[in-house]
């Protein structure tokens, strides 16, 4: 997520310091060439190019060094700690309320512990402009990831072959076939980049923060494309089913389908 939030970032092309013009014309343009000692006056930029400076005068390479480590700092850390929150909420997430017809899993409902609190435990915060940048990404996200996981549902999986003819009164909990993450039903407009950068901006509530635009953008743009990496890598295990199959009547023992069982995911069945 971190290169790929800087990689973005990268695309804006950013110039510090900002609306710089060398000056021209008599006498300004001599002043300004007089102003400096040859070694000033071409020197080397900052790398990575977060920022571009606005010439290769020494003073504007060090604005562009400096902006480059503390908006490179802040991506680093917010991604980090994007990270970390995902990977706590993915071991506790939970899965209930499915249904089990025969083979044939239905419905449910996918809850796990919000992103905020779990994003700002280790988000940049030493001071307040980054306490706010964190505060913004970190509860934009978590609403955002509430909301999708809100659409998440089991549709038609068949996920238990052995429940389509069980030779006894009551299947016995079954852990369901694993798929992908992404073969579930999920609407994930939510957490789009389109989506969260702009309710970035809205929660930071600052027009005049520096290059929040360009930030937000970038940190919303690397989280979907992580979501995408994910949702195609992750794998839904451990939904243990279960249920009656009607047509048992003792003392004989016919093979029937399960009718009406449930399943259940239990914490870290997303792996």
């Amino acid at each position: 997520m971190q290169q790929l939030a800087r990689l973005k970032f990268t695309s804006f092309n950013l110039k510090v310091p900002q609306n710089w013009q060398a000056p021209s014309g008599d006498p300004d343009a001599k002043h300004y060439g007089d102003a400096f000692q040859a070694s000033e006056k071409t020197t080397a930029p900052g790398m990575p190019p977060l920022f571009q400076p606005a010439s290769m005068n020494k003073y504007h390479t060090d604005t562009q060094k400096m902006h480059i480590d503390k908006i490179g700092k802040f991506i680093d850390g917010i991604c980090s700690a994007i990270c970390s929150a995902w990977s706590q909420w993915q071991s506790l997430a939970t899965m209930s309320g499915i249904v089990v017809n025969a083979v044939t899993a239905m419905g449910g409902m996918l809850v796990g512990p919000p992103l905020q609190p779990l994003i700002l435990a280790s988000a940049p915060k030493e001071s307040p402009m980054l306490m706010k940048y964190s505060n913004a990404i970190a509860t934009v996200i978590s609403t955002g990831w509430q909301t999708f996981t809100a659409t998440v549902k089991v549709m038609g999986m068949p996920w238990y072959p052995a429940f389509a003819a069980f030779p006894g009164p009551m299947a016995p909990p079954t852990p369901n076939i694993p798929c992908p993450f992404a073969a579930l039903t999920q609407v994930p407009m939510s957490i789009s980049c389109n989506a969260l950068k702009g309710l970035k901006t809205t929660q930071l509530g600052d027009p005049m923060a520096p290059f929040h635009q360009e930030l937000f953008e970038a940190i919303a743009d690397a989280f979907e494309k992580c979501y995408n990496i994910w949702k195609a890598s992750t794998m839904v295990t451990n939904v243990l089913g279960t249920g009656p199959i009607p047509t048992f009547a003792p003392p004989f023992v016919p093979i029937g389908p399960v009718v009406g069982g449930t399943a259940m995911m239990a914490p870290g069945g997303l792996v």
